[in-house]
């Protein structure tokens, strides 16, 4: 179906001593954290943090919670549309691994974790801001997402992320500041409570498009939910441990990018909603310009558009219409 797109996959590991590549995303949670003079300093806090929640969700034989590790890969995922050996960076996620002290063992974890697309990018900061100007009521082009979609059901479908992946890719991100969310009774031992939206999001909607469902949990000792987007089967296709390597790694990421609903000082209640003007939270040691984050997630939209969007839309166009037209996906 792919009629000549190509994928190539290239693994940098995520430590302190982490430089992003001049085709990484800047806005994207580990770039964002290897910049600037306390680079290093945050790295290694980040880390810090990534593997002391690890251990204290991991608890059972782990009496001094220092049993494991959390190892982190970028997996920086390249597309060449024409054919012609040209490529465009496309996303970027996690790939988490567990070393067990104990046991002397690198046990693979899961894939996706974050979730890194300029085109994405060029969808909300170029496509919608341009539907909506000059409306009076904001609307969503009934097309929003499908290409960016398409595009990474045909990923997961490939050669190339089978020969790297033994499993279908769980995604972790906050939850919706203008959603409600109500407590269920349903609890899972490493997500938490179960907690269900009064409606659906625009992300949600954006990764339905990718073949993603969506499932919403509190885990233990975290202060509020967070959104899973997953193929198949979440509590039943991943062991405990690659659900935890999960949740270690994000919450760490939410609690810095986050604090507001992350590191907040109140846990959630039956009914909740997330806000991020809450001032009753507490700030982590790790640095980050939010500002520049939103600044620059305009310019890379932008930059998708133009040497990305522009250069291939004919093509792009044409094969995005003809892979919904086979109705591929899971």
């Amino acid at each position: 179906m792919s009629n000549g797109f190509t994928y190539s996959i290239k693994s940098i590991r995520f430590d302190e001593h982490y430089q992003p590549s001049d085709k990484t995303r800047l806005t994207t949670n580990f770039a964002n954290l290897a910049r600037g003079e306390q680079r290093q300093a945050n790295l290694r806090k980040a880390l810090d943090m990534i593997n002391n929640c690890f251990n204290g969700l991991a608890h059972w034989d782990n009496p001094n919670k220092d049993r494991y590790t959390i190892e982190l890969d970028i997996i920086h995922v390249d597309i060449d549309v024409a054919g012609n050996g040209e490529t465009f960076p496309t996303i970027e996620i996690l790939k988490t691994y567990i070393i067990d002290h104990k046991t002397n063992k690198r046990i693979e974890g899961t894939v996706g974790n974050n979730f890194s697309s300029y085109v994405r990018d060029y969808d909300f900061s170029v496509v919608l801001r341009s539907h909506n100007e000059g409306k009076n009521e904001f609307t969503v082009p009934a097309d929003f997402g499908d290409l960016h979609g398409n595009m990474f059901k045909d990923f997961v479908q490939s050669s190339v992320y089978k020969a790297n992946f033994n499993k279908l890719p769980v995604i972790c991100l906050s939850v919706s500041d203008n959603k409600i969310y109500r407590r269920t009774s349903n609890q899972h031992p490493v997500l938490g409570v179960e907690y269900l939206p009064n409606e659906s999001s625009l992300t949600e909607q954006y990764f339905q498009k990718m073949g993603m469902k969506v499932r919403y949990f509190m885990p233990p000792c975290s202060v509020a939910p967070f959104a899973f987007f997953f193929f198949g089967d979440l509590l039943n296709d991943y062991s405990t441990l690659e659900l935890i390597s999960t949740l270690s790694t994000m919450e760490t990421f939410q609690k810095i990018y986050r604090p507001e609903i992350y590191n907040a000082h109140s846990i959630a209640g039956e009914i909740y909603q997330p806000s991020l003007k809450n001032q009753d939270c507490s700030l982590t040691q790790v640095v980050y310009d939010r500002e520049e984050r939103n600044r620059l997630a305009t310019e890379q939209g932008k930059w998708c558009a133009e040497y990305f969007i522009q250069r291939h839309q004919p093509i792009l166009e044409a094969w995005s219409a003809a892979f919904s037209d086979q109705k591929a996906g899971y």
